[in-house]
């Protein structure tokens, strides 16, 4: 199917007010808001589940080994190297070994670190990219470049995106799923899964991570289905009157859609996050069995449950509350880290691609930068967004490969430079979109996730 994203929010709306507004507009605009997918080439991606480790991980120790670094350590950052800009501004700081153990794994001969050991078993299908670069130097400026491609907020997030582009393949369920590790609050909070200056309809909707992911998912004591159709359409009738002249704030027409997929969810979404449901054997194979990876294990498992169940965007976040920022005793903070999402992500792997879920569904894991191979107080590393480390599965890509790189110090991406608007080119490529098609029209002007400056890397698919 080749077609364009290219909206008039105001005539849309024109459109369905006289289409007779409430839920027999209400229905019209979410067969709009989510009709069928606008790919423009033939694509295996369907689904997205973002791993999300946010404070930046340290590239150096996971994923990218620089064996140069430790032979090095000790020793100021060589002149030929340029001065980084770095947030605590110790650019010439001694270089910090790395103490990992390395090994290569699967075909391909992958590189990783003793840190990631059943991440690492699954080598063949990850597609790990050294030169990734961020132009947020700060956690602000990082994790909003990374959702949104801008430093500041107000732009809409790559899962409202891919929410806009391609809709969802079940109206019962929220198109793009957020949950956290924990009840810490993500850095700029929920602005980086909104929808910016695109309609409310699109941001991402926040699961809990802990007992029901739904609140208020069953109906009060004495409420039963019919009785709360009446109230909603009630409500709908006094927001459609309260709308009138109102038509420019998508905030209330999101609220009157919300309410309706709410009433949806109560049919829908028990099953899709009962993990009561699941095998012991599948239970274990996520970690639910064991403290330190019992949360991620379980929200890994529920983005499996989600994608299968139509859901099109699920962002995982990972030491919410930059817990992954090791300015200071990296070698205390990381570990822990890495053991709760170790055999979380390996075991997600390992179940999508049993049920043949792997190839539609694109699994991306990172953070918003990497980390300095200088020191920073002796023992931890410092923000680098000039060179850093993510990796990708499923989705059609070309696994068991590495593409781009750094230098020998892992500072600054050399080959290949993937900058995050190239990132999101790539993403919505990978989802079957021209990223240069999908154009929201914003106060008169043509706006686009890349702000007209990435493009894909199609060597992912081997191109």
């Amino acid at each position: 199917m080749h077609c364009e994203r290219y909206d008039h929010p105001t005539s849309r709306r024109d459109f369905l007010q006289m289409a007779g507004c409430g839920f027999g507009a209400l229905a019209l605009s979410s067969l709009e808001t989510n009709a069928a997918p606008a790919t423009h080439h033939v694509t295996k991606a369907k689904n997205v589940i973002f791993l999300f480790m946010e404070g930046g991980p340290s590239h150096l120790d996971t994923f990218d080994r620089k064996p140069l670094l430790n032979q090095l350590a000790g020793e100021s950052l060589p002149d030929s190297f340029k001065t980084p800009l770095t947030a605590a501004g110790e650019g010439r700081s001694p270089l910090l070994k790395s103490p990992r153990t390395w090994q290569q794994h699967g075909q391909g001969g992958l590189w990783i670190s003793d840190w990631f050991p059943q991440v690492a078993q699954h080598a063949d299908d990850l597609a790990v990219i050294h030169s990734c670069a961020s132009s947020g130097i700060n956690h602000a400026g990082g994790v909003c470049s990374m959702n949104t491609g801008a430093v500041f907020g107000g732009r809409p997030s790559l899962g409202a995106w891919a929410s806009y582009g391609l809709g969802t393949e079940n109206q019962n369920l929220p198109a793009f799923v957020v949950i956290k590790d924990s009840n810490s609050t993500v850095v700029n909070g929920v602005r980086n899964w909104g929808s910016g200056f695109m309609p409310a309809v699109y941001q991402g909707v926040e699961f809990k991570s802990d007992g029901t992911p739904i609140k208020h998912l069953a109906n009060p004591k004495g409420v039963d289905r019919q009785r709360q159709r009446d109230k909603l359409d009630l409500l709908a009738s006094l927001n459609r009157d309260f709308n009138t002249g109102r038509e420019s704030n998508t905030e209330l027409e999101a609220r009157i859609r919300s309410y309706e997929l709410a009433y949806q969810m109560q049919a829908e979404a028990p099953g899709a996050v009962d993990l009561s449901r699941e095998s012991e054997t599948t239970r274990k194979l996520y970690g639910l069995d064991n403290k330190p990876t019992a949360t991620f294990g379980r929200n890994c498992l529920l983005a499996r449950r989600l994608v299968e169940s139509g859901v099109r965007f699920v962002q995982l976040y990972s030491g919410a509350g930059s817990k992954w920022d090791s300015h200071t005793d990296i070698e205390t903070k990381h570990p822990p880290l890495c053991q709760a999402v170790d055999q979380p992500i390996a075991g997600l792997l390992a179940d999508l691609k049993s049920r043949g879920l792997l190839d539609e569904t694109l699994v991306i894991w990172g953070g918003e930068f990497g980390r300095t191979p200088m020191s920073e107080k002796g023992n931890g590393r410092d923000h680098n967004p000039t060179g850093f480390t993510m990796w990708m599965a499923g989705g059609g890509v070309q696994g068991g490969r590495t593409y781009g790189a750094t230098d020998d110090l892992g500072l600054y991406a050399v080959k290949d430079r993937l900058h995050v608007h190239d990132l999101h080119a790539t993403i919505l490529h990978l989802l079957g979109i021209d990223h240069t098609r999908l154009v929201y029209q914003h106060k008169g002007r043509p706006e686009r996730i890349d702000q007209n400056e990435g493009r894909p890397y199609r060597k992912l698919l081997g191109a």
